[in-house]
């Protein structure tokens, strides 16, 4: 099943036993457990009836307690079990097992509803095939063709309440591309441009949103992986003087070193054979320690951007580039 799917039938108040959140897409995991937690709680009292476990943190044995516990002046509770982007702990055999017995046991009447996040699993493992009917494995990769983007922005503008034009949706993935947050961002943007109640437009879009897609961001991109500093510095200041967004050219590091994470860690990407090529190359130069780092440094810049520090964005997303490509 995808996002989408999950999302009506939580609005038409079904609630499934467990779900398998499964992609490399953070914005659709947590849209999936954010409609979901509220669904399962449904004004309950959240102290008592949410536990959030991290694999690496707690033992199986940790899971197998919370899925017992009863709800408390609530008709379920949440258990949710998370597997921490670039760490090394995985759900391993041991997981499995008490996964794979719990799910044997559950229907439709079970009090405790478990939600699994993972980036990655593996289908051919018994415990993931364990998320069928009345449980659910959820895909949340993000979509990589046209035609699959212009859906979520179908879907996004509905979300926002935002009447859309398809000529301005069709500039948007040709300008930012598959960057689902940075769509997301960016229809609220050319919403308020446009007004309330207002149609947004092609003209709207293009006067709030830069291009910075996957090529024009790629001599940036490569000069960062080869450890060019100067040039990438120096790519970064042309790409902000032709009015790229800060937070486009953020939302694409940060797209580009998850990348690079997951082909550091042996997992297939989606992309040109010659593309792929220069991830892998790139990945050999940035230890998995060094690509976790780099992605909290994105991230403290995005705070930074949000107006968490009294620091230009200019000189954030300046400083940021050093640090990636020293």
């Amino acid at each position: 099943m995808n996002v989408a799917a999950i999302l009506a039938e939580l609005a038409e108040g079904k609630v499934r036993p467990a779900y398998l959140l499964a992609g490399a897409e953070a914005l659709l995991r947590d849209d999936a457990l954010a409609a979901i937690e509220t669904a399962v709680l449904a004004g309950g009292p959240r102290d008592f009836n949410v536990d959030r476990l991290e694999v690496g943190r707690v033992t199986p044995g940790r899971l197998e307690e919370a899925l017992d516990h009863l709800p408390i002046m609530a008709e379920r509770r949440l258990v949710v079990l998370r597997e921490t982007e670039g760490r090394g702990a995985k759900l391993d055999a041991s997981w499995g097992s008490v996964i794979e017995s719990w799910l044997s046991r559950v229907d439709a009447t079970t009090a405790s509803v478990l939600v699994l996040i993972s980036a990655k699993v593996d289908k051919r493992n018994k415990w993931v095939k364990g998320f069928r009917d009345p449980a659910a494995l959820v895909e949340c990769d993000a979509p990589k063709k046209t035609r699959e983007l212009a859906g979520f922005l179908a879907q996004e503008a509905i979300r926002q309440g935002i009447d859309l034009e398809s000529e301005a949706a069709a500039l948007l993935v040709d300008r930012i591309g598959p960057q689902l947050l940075m769509l997301r961002q960016e229809i609220e943007k050319a919403a308020l441009l446009a007004g309330p109640g207002e149609t947004v437009t092609r003209k709207h879009v293009a006067m709030v949103v830069s291009a910075v897609a996957e090529e024009p961001i790629w001599d940036l991109t490569d000069a960062i992986g080869q450890g060019r500093v100067a040039n990438a510095v120096h790519i970064l200041s042309r790409l902000l003087a032709q009015g790229a967004a800060p937070p486009a050219i953020l939302g694409a590091l940060a797209s580009h070193f998850r990348r690079l994470l997951r082909v550091g860690h042996g997992e297939s990407v989606a992309g040109p054979p010659f593309v792929v090529r220069k991830l892998e190359t790139q990945a050999r130069r940035y230890p998995a320690r060094r690509l976790v780092t780099c992605l909290r440094a994105i991230h403290r810049a995005d705070v930074e951007l949000k107006g968490g520090s009294v620091m230009r964005s200019e000189r954030a997303l300046e400083q940021l580039v050093l640090g990636l490509a020293s």
